[in-house]
């Protein structure tokens, strides 16, 4: 639904014997690498991104009623949520993180944190983030986080080993954030409301499937060695991957006239919504025809102009414009 570690020095010794420096000991790094250690098990920079999105998804579902201690609460729980979700997911995969290049560094497979140690913390976080949201947001919301914390734990983390539809099935929880936003603003009033939760759902959904290929594609070997069922690690020439990155990334682009009818942003979302859609859709078909890390790192970095751009757009149409 967002890594570095520091490590112990010496003490530091005289400069020559002839004439001895009196220094004090540098003070040993223990707690800031065991600060650090745990900060990475969270995945803070996939939370940040995560938590935009509960933030957007509240601010267009409140409207002008939005309120800064709901706010507050929903992000601080989601958060909490989504670093605990993020910690079991590092426990379920350290043995095959310690079988990649890119990973194996991570607390969990270099030994710096116990199996035990990141199951007391994952559960803690997450729980404590689900009770957090019951007492103060409405149950709706809860439910939603809920979903999305198991979801991505327990469905979509053991199916990345048995197979490549695991991409799509991860999409599922990557797009509810907005949805935890949207009724934490508005409760549950029958279906009244759902197509603005839907068009968010839809806009992450989608935009998930290019964005994560695109790093599949790169890491394809490495994921293979941690024996990750990825699409481009079967898909040796890339047809196939290229193929779903551009039907992916062109189904974005009509999305952007669905906010109206839904009752979220206007034309000018529609606009700026197919501008940034077509770009997106512009490098996902030049992978296509260029099949290179190259090009997949080109796909991934327009995913990352894509989606801040669009909600700062519906953002502006919905709560500025109107």
């Amino acid at each position: 639904m967002m890594k570095a570690t520091l490590t112990a020095d010496s003490d530091l010794v005289p400069l020559a014997p002839a004439a001895p420096v009196l220094t004090a000991p540098r003070p040993r790094a223990h707690a800031p690498t065991r600060f650090s250690d745990y900060l990475e098990l969270t995945k803070p920079r996939i939370a940040v991104m995560a938590l935009f999105t509960v933030a957007a998804g509240y601010l267009l579902g409140a409207g002008p009623a939005a309120e800064v201690r709901v706010l507050a609460c929903t992000l601080l729980g989601a958060g909490l949520v989504a670093a605990g979700g993020s910690a079991l997911n590092q426990l379920i995969e350290r043995k095959i993180d310690a079988r990649m290049k890119r990973t194996m560094k991570r607390p969990l497979p270099a030994g710096r944190v116990s199996a035990e140690e990141a199951a007391v913390f994952g559960a803690a976080l997450s729980g404590a983030g689900l009770a957090f949201l019951a007492a103060t947001v409405p149950a709706p919301a809860t439910v939603a986080a809920a979903l999305t914390f198991l979801l991505y734990a327990f469905v979509y983390t053991p199916l990345k080993t048995v197979t490549a539809w695991n991409t799509a099935v991860g999409a599922v929880p990557g797009a509810l954030p907005p949805v935890i936003g949207w009724y934490a603003a508005r409760g549950w009033d029958g279906w009244s409301g759902w197509e603005g939760a839907a068009v968010l759902f839809g806009v992450l959904f989608l935009w998930q499937i290019p964005h994560f290929l695109a790093i599949a594609w790169m890491y394809r070997a490495d994921y293979a060695a941690g024996g990750l069922k990825m699409l481009p690690g079967a898909d040796r020439g890339g047809e196939r991957t290229a193929l779903v990155m551009v039907v992916t990334a062109a189904a974005l682009v009509p999305l952007g006239f669905l906010a109206a009818p839904a009752g979220l942003g206007g034309w000018v979302f529609a606009a700026g919504a197919t501008v940034f859609g077509l770009s997106f859709l512009r490098r996902a078909v030049e992978f296509a025809c260029d099949r290179t890390d190259r090009k997949a790192r080109r796909v991934l970095h327009a995913s990352l102009f894509y989606l801040p751009g669009v909600f700062a757009v519906l953002m502006i149409d919905a709560l500025l414009l109107k």
